[in-house]
């Protein structure tokens, strides 16, 4: 496929980076800190700290996990706790230690934490007690060396986080028991660290930074192996696509999405720390009223989210009357964002939403809209600079132009391949270093792309090929829906029929008046044929809707 969108970038873009800038992510943590020492590197809770105390803490953790623990360079190190304070301290300990972070979603369970653990061979992990009765059933069946504890407040000072502790454990009862045998605390590590001595490790770009794990959602859960380079890569290509908008040292990112998602770990905490930016670390984003409260307190100039977090956002009461002056950026990505959501988000803020499309696999930034179009145009833009694409059938074989195929990337982004998993890895990266993505997607005349949808989730009716994600965007063109999830189930004279889930935003909402709303919309084999209403979707942490729990 010609590099048709190559000629069309947005002025200021450039169309390859340079993926050996920097060594290894120690050099851009060194940058950032020598540049910003002064300025807020993260606020959580109202508490925040800047780059010289993320510097020294780091440092302190890193020393302890060298000396103290006796961890070399390419050891696992697991991270298991929400946005808190404590999180970019460990990130960037471990790394600088020369280890190897291995982020856990702390709503995993057992069975899910015990395969982590053993697949990833982590030597030690650092968990928040909120989550210690998980580890603790599955301590006996894991090879861990070391457990660090930490509980909610411990950054928050000594006043307020006992306070904040006092109510996460005896008011809000979210520590449920646990028998962990053997841990050290987090502030223990901390003040041993003290008296450690730091040596900085030898790294060089083929060494891994991070074993990223897919959601889980389609199988067992696999480790992407992303190297320093290939986390490096990404953050020079979004820096490539977002240059001309940012301005160093001055700008306010939001963080809801987790940091131990893909997305938010580049986007937000390597993208935003080469830029000297202050990262609002959200604790629990389904929390709306206080996620806004929390909003009209700062002067944000960003906001990374998923459709979903968006969609909550503004259908809760205060968001519209929010200081929006500042919001330059507002990158959705993790999920399709539906077009009424991106219509009525620029209306209410005055900037409009920016579609990316990314994947654990490609650290994960593949393509992005341009930030300056005027308005949504249904599409995940351009490839990131140093990117190729291409779009082919079952057989392997390119697709003509507008045609839909499965996407194929090839750039420095892309991972060294699956932990331990050669069989896996050779399933979706062939020899010349294309990556097969599992979505389908089309590329107009002016090399935007648009993803047309998941190859697993296309749904088959009659023999005609069904997306989700636009049945899903029809309906939510309703004012009386609030979220919807379409799934093809089974129909003894079509194979396939649509059905679709619903929450409702308005009551009075019937079945028969959304078919009416889709039949006036969609061609008929597109129509769903099954409505029912639900009172919430399932999701991922992150926000993602399960279509695949939806189906079961």
């Amino acid at each position: 496929m010609d590099r048709v969108w190559s000629k069309n970038y947005p002025e200021g873009v450039p169309a390859d980076i340079n993926a050996d800038h920097y060594a290894s992510l120690l050099e851009v943590f060194d940058e950032s800190i020598k540049d910003y020492a002064s300025k807020t590197a993260y606020i959580n809770m109202g508490k925040s700290i800047t780059y010289a105390e993320l510097d020294q803490l780091s440092l302190k953790f890193a020393a302890y996990l060298q000396q103290q623990l006796g961890l070399k360079k390419g050891d696992a190190v697991a991270v298991m706790m929400p946005n808190l304070l404590q999180y970019p301290v460990c990130i960037l300990g471990i790394l600088r230690a020369g280890c190897v972070v291995v982020n856990v979603n702390p709503l995993y369970t057992p069975r899910e934490l015990q395969h982590q653990l053993l697949d990833s061979q982590a030597k030690a992990i650092v968990i928040v007690e909120n989550f210690a009765h998980t580890l603790s059933e599955v301590q006996d069946n894991v090879k861990l060396d070391h457990v660090i504890l930490t509980h909610m407040g411990d950054m928050l000072g000594l006043l307020k986080g006992s306070i904040v502790n006092l109510v996460v454990k005896h008011v809000k009862k979210l520590i449920p028991a646990h028998n962990l045998k053997k841990y050290v605390s987090y502030k223990q590590v901390i003040a041993a660290g003290n008296a450690a001595a730091y040596k900085k490790p030898v790294l060089v770009g083929e060494d891994l930074a991070f074993l990223q794990y897919t959601g889980g959602t389609t199988g067992v859960s696999k480790g992407a192996m992303l190297t320093h380079r290939n986390m490096i890569a990404n953050l020079e290509q979004a820096a490539g696509c977002l240059d001309p908008l940012l301005s160093k040292g001055n700008e306010f990112i939001v963080t809801a999405l987790p940091l131990y998602h893909i997305f938010a770990l580049t986007a937000n905490f390597l993208v935003f720390m080469k830029y000297g930016g202050t990262n609002l670390l959200i604790t629990n984003p389904r929390d709306m009223p206080n996620f806004v409260k929390e909003l009209a307190k700062y002067p944000f100039t960003a906001l990374t989210g998923v459709n979903t977090l968006f969609n909550g956002l503004l259908n809760t009461p205060g968001f519209a009357q929010l200081d929006f002056s500042k919001l330059k950026l507002a990158l959705g990505g993790g999920m399709a964002v539906q077009r009424p959501v991106a219509e009525r988000w620029q209306k209410v803020t005055s900037t409009r939403l920016v579609e990316g499309y990314g994947l654990t696999e490609c650290a994960p930034l593949v393509t992005v809209s341009p930030y300056n179009l005027p308005a949504y145009n249904g599409s995940i833009g351009f490839p990131a600079p140093s990117t190729d694409i291409k779009l082919v059938n079952d057989a392997g074989v390119e697709v003509a132009a507008g045609e839909a195929g499965e996407m194929w990337v090839k750039g420095p982004q892309v991972m060294k391949g699956y932990y331990n998993r050669p069989d896996e890895t050779a399933k979706v990266l062939n020899a010349d270093g294309w990556l097969a993505t599992g979505d389908i997607a089309r590329m107009d005349d002016d090399g935007f792309f648009y993803i047309v949808d998941r190859k697993k989730d296309m749904i088959l009716v009659s023999g005609f090929n069904v997306y989700p994600n636009e049945i899903e965007e029809v309906v939510a063109m309703n004012d009386k829906v609030l979220e919807v999830a379409a799934v093809g189930v089974p129909n003894e004279s079509t194979g396939e029929a649509v059905k679709i889930f619903v929450v409702k935003k308005d009551q009075s909402l019937t079945d028969v008046e959304l078919i009416q709303h889709c039949k006036e919309r969609l061609t008929g084999y597109k129509v769903p044929k099954l409505v029912e209403f639900r009172t919430e979707l399932p999701k991922t942490n992150v926000g993602k809707i399960l279509r695949r729990e939806l189906k079961g």
